[in-house]
């Protein structure tokens, strides 16, 4: 009887994990009444899912939303709100998305050292702030675009990692590659004022937060800059070269209005930017790189050398349109691996673990979308926007998409939309040239307002939950805060454009 009491109390603290106990309960309500509700309206059961959904994506940071949302989806399934054959529908209908997820991502984690190289040089040789910020939010910029948001995120917070992780480990008396250093240089790192340690977490963290916002300014251009972006080119049909084309009214105005904004809240130092790299730090890690620079063997710089070329292979690849994105990323971890003797399958798995979870999120997003499909849950809000005044339906979907993308996932907002669209124009309900529009106040509507909270892009969410956020001191609100001036600047840009350029 004690033991079953035990195992017992074991399940019920082994639900989700660590998550707060007010959490749990919410899910196990949302569990209980969706079939109450399902037997009683399927619409009105339907929404309710969406809130929930929605719910466990804005709670992320208490518990990552595959387990809340897989259960949500996976009662769904059960009680009849949608087939497994739907889900898996949709699955195939974007395994483009899945391939540029799961390999692509891993591709880029073998090109890491020289990206980890090339923003070394650029933060010690660059003494402006103001320049500096410039240079990380414009090279994040352009690597989103050819790359995604998702994967430059993760080299940006590899970056930041490796720079705080230099400092600490000198500060704390371990010394880099000299066996010949004495106490006195120890004991003089070890010196350096708190308030230098507070001032570098500042100035990291305003430097990621550029590099962030950047990811979103070039991440919406291309086709492969978010995974939404590939799934509207998709059911748009659109290539490369055409998908930048058609957004570049909107995107292109929208980046120098982001770099515009970035000026101003460096300049004045508001909202948590402004602040500088301390000078004991940057002799710290100046003298840290003049040290690995010198000890650097052959085999590393030919490792350096290899990935460039393979990083340039990667942006003719993609630009051109050689094969599938995926299937691009796959050719760039054989390249990389097999010329930089990575050959352990140990070795391999570790590139893996960045994008998987989200993968699998995606695959629950998509049963969501089932359930919305089946239920034809935004059939009336669809329906009444386009009852509007052509002219007016592109900023309505941009607002209607920033919004809810703001407040849960522009990947479940944008599959959505472009799905209903898409079969508006199937109807025959709107034209080509109207839904060509749409599509782009879709794309542009999910990508830009977004940033406003964590939540709103997977590339912010990543950071938020990495391992960097509490050593930087970027907490949820922060983030928010620091977001601010560029949701509102990118927010009426992007809705000026749509209404004024397209």
């Amino acid at each position: 009887m004690t033991k079953d009491h035990t195992i017992s109390q074991a399940i019920i603290r082994n639900f989700l994990g660590h998550s707060p106990g007010w959490y749990k309960l919410t899910i196990i309500v949302f569990l209980i009444i969706n079939p109450i509700l399902f037997m009683a309206n399927p619409t009105v059961a339907g929404w309710a899912l969406i809130l929930e959904f929605i719910f466990t994506l804005a709670m992320a940071l208490r518990c990552y939303p595959l387990q809340p949302g897989g259960l949500l989806a996976f009662e769904a399934i059960v009680i009849g709100m949608a087939s497994p054959e739907t889900v898996m529908e949709e699955a195939t209908a974007n395994f483009e998305v899945i391939l540029l997820l799961i390999f692509m991502v891993a591709g880029v984690f073998f090109l890491k050292n020289m990206l980890l190289f090339t923003f070394t040089k650029l933060l010690i040789n660059v003494r402006s702030k103001l320049v500096l910020s410039l240079m990380f939010s414009a090279v994040a910029a352009v690597l989103s675009a050819f790359l995604d948001a998702l994967t430059v995120t993760a080299v940006v917070i590899a970056v930041a990692s490796g720079f705080y992780g230099v400092y600490h480990k000198v500060a704390s008396g371990k010394h880099f590659h000299q066996a010949d250093h004495d106490s006195s240089q120890d004991t003089e790192v070890q010196e350096l004022h708190r308030e230098d340690l507070d001032r570098f977490r500042a100035f990291l963290r305003s430097l990621v937060m550029h590099a962030a916002i950047g990811t979103a300014l070039g991440g919406v251009m291309t086709l492969v800059g978010e995974p939404q972006n590939l799934l509207i080119a998709n059911v748009a049909g659109w290539e490369f070269i055409e998908f930048f084309v058609r957004m570049a009214p909107v995107t292109i105005p929208v980046f120098f209005v982001g770099l515009a904004t970035l000026i101003v809240v460096e300049s004045t130092g508001k909202f948590g930017y402004g602040a500088k790299l301390p000078e004991p730090v940057r002799t710290v890690l100046m003298d840290y790189d003049r040290a690995e620079t010198e000890s650097m063997s052959a085999r590393e710089k030919a490792m350096i050398i290899i990935q460039a070329i393979v990083a340039i292979f990667l942006v003719f690849g993609l630009a051109l349109h050689l094969a599938a994105v995926g299937l691009i990323g796959l050719s760039v971890i054989v390249l990389a691996t097999a010329f930089c003797g990575v050959t352990e399958e140990h070795r391999l798995g570790h590139a893996f673990e960045e994008a998987l979870p989200f993968t699998a999120l995606l695959v629950v997003f998509f049963a969501i979308v089932g359930v919305i499909h089946e239920q034809h849950l935004f059939e009336p809000i669809i329906s009444w926007v386009l009852t509007l005044p052509e002219t007016t339906q592109p900023p309505v979907f941009f607002l209607a998409n920033g919004l809810l993308s703001a407040i849960s996932d522009n990947v479940f907002v944008a599959t959505v939309y472009i799905s209903e669209v898409d079969a508006a124009l199937q109807g025959g309900v709107i034209s080509r040239e109207q839904f060509d529009l749409l599509t782009v106040a879709i794309n542009t509507g999910t990508n830009l307002p977004s940033v406003a909270t964590p939540n709103g892009q997977a590339a912010f969410l990543f950071l938020l939950t990495s391992a960097l956020a509490p050593v930087i001191r970027l907490s949820y609100f922060r983030m928010v805060v620091m977001a601010l001036p560029y949701t509102i600047t990118l927010t009426i840009s992007g809705l000026l454009s749509v209404l004024y350029l397209l």
